[in-house]
């Protein structure tokens, strides 16, 4: 087998230590549970997809397909919009990652106030909050992915840097 080696860096937490208690940090935040872990990797996946990068399409594939998620609704989370294996309330999750990363149309807002009063309508206000901060640790880590370009993995436990 070749080696398919492709980070550009050592493991960041060498150099900055911190970034583990940031990490640590993100994940006790995202993880209480108001929203399910299942739509914040949902989320992830869609927004590895949104900035083309492999380390977070990979990781967070692996994480669905840790969870029991079907092939279908991995597959379809890059078609989301017409696909008829997500709820109301994933889609409005979706649809909130693309307006935060995705460019606003000209003269508009990224997040409209249409787009927040239909995630309001699935999510009470600590869910809203949970689900702003995943958006956050997932635009967070998208810098060390797409910078870094760690190894693809399926779980956080695999060799990620060189």
């Amino acid at each position: 087998m070749t080696d398919t080696s492709i980070s550009r860096m050592p493991n960041p937490a060498e150099f900055v230590p911190e970034l583990n208690d940031i990490s640590a940090a993100l994940f006790r935040a995202t993880g209480n549970r108001s929203v399910p872990r299942t739509t914040m990797s949902l989320v992830h996946l869609r927004a590895g997809q949104i900035v083309g990068n492999t380390y977070l399409t990979v990781l967070n594939t692996g994480f669905l397909r840790k969870a029991g998620v079907s092939e279908e609704r991995i597959t379809a989370v890059s078609s989301w919009q017409d696909a008829p294996y997500f709820s109301d309330a994933e889609r409005a999750a979706l649809a909130l990652v693309e307006a935060t990363l995705q460019p606003a149309p000209h003269g508009r807002e990224r997040v409209s106030d249409e787009l927040y009063a239909e995630v309001a309508r699935h999510y009470d206000e600590k869910a809203l909050a949970t689900l702003t901060i995943a958006i956050g640790q997932i635009s967070f880590f998208i810098a060390l992915a797409v910078i870094g370009k760690p190894q693809p993995v399926s779980s956080l436990a695999d060799e990620q840097w060189d």
